[in-house]
């Protein structure tokens, strides 16, 4: 079970910013910021998600953004929840400790209800800045933060 006091709905931005479109959740985390969604706390974990593993173990919903190779068009946007007892079912990462090996080190009690917002990447290679199919589906990222947030907080309070 989450600890008092964590978010409630952590939303993480992962992503290398040097490698071209595996930066897109880091970048999406910074938009975000302008306007934070409500009830919502953002952090920039980039390729460290070890790092916030604490602070993932303290919130009761995780919304990770990332650039995730689902076989789809560039800049399609995935949704997929994530359990860390069915990694097969998800697309891969492109980080070497993904998002479903760091919920793997938690207790099972201890693993907040996960979802990732995914964009399928056209350019992972050194280089600064998006593409642009995924540079035009930032916004449609950004508004699927928006309404995965509003739903998140409404699992958490009925929960």
């Amino acid at each position: 079970m989450p600890q008092p006091g964590g978010a409630k709905v952590l939303v993480v931005g992962l992503g290398n910013l040097l490698l071209c479109d595996d930066g897109v959740g880091v970048h999406a985390v910074r938009a975000l910021a302008e306007k934070p969604p409500s009830g919502a706390q953002l952090m920039e974990v980039g390729t460290s998600v070890l790092g916030a593993l604490n602070e993932i173990e303290c919130a009761q919903a995780v919304l990770a953004l990332d650039a995730v190779d689902a076989g789809e068009q560039p800049g399609a946007v995935v949704r997929f929840e994530l359990s860390p007892d069915e990694r097969r079912a998800a697309p891969p990462s492109l980080h070497e400790l993904d998002l479903a090996a760091a919920l793997g080190l938690l207790p099972p009690d201890r693993r907040p209800h996960t979802v990732v917002l995914g964009v399928q990447p056209a350019a992972v290679e050194p280089g600064i800045g998006l593409s642009p199919a995924v540079r035009a589906a930032l916004p449609r990222l950004l508004s699927a933060v928006r309404r995965e947030v509003s739903d998140l907080r409404r699992t958490c309070s009925e929960g």
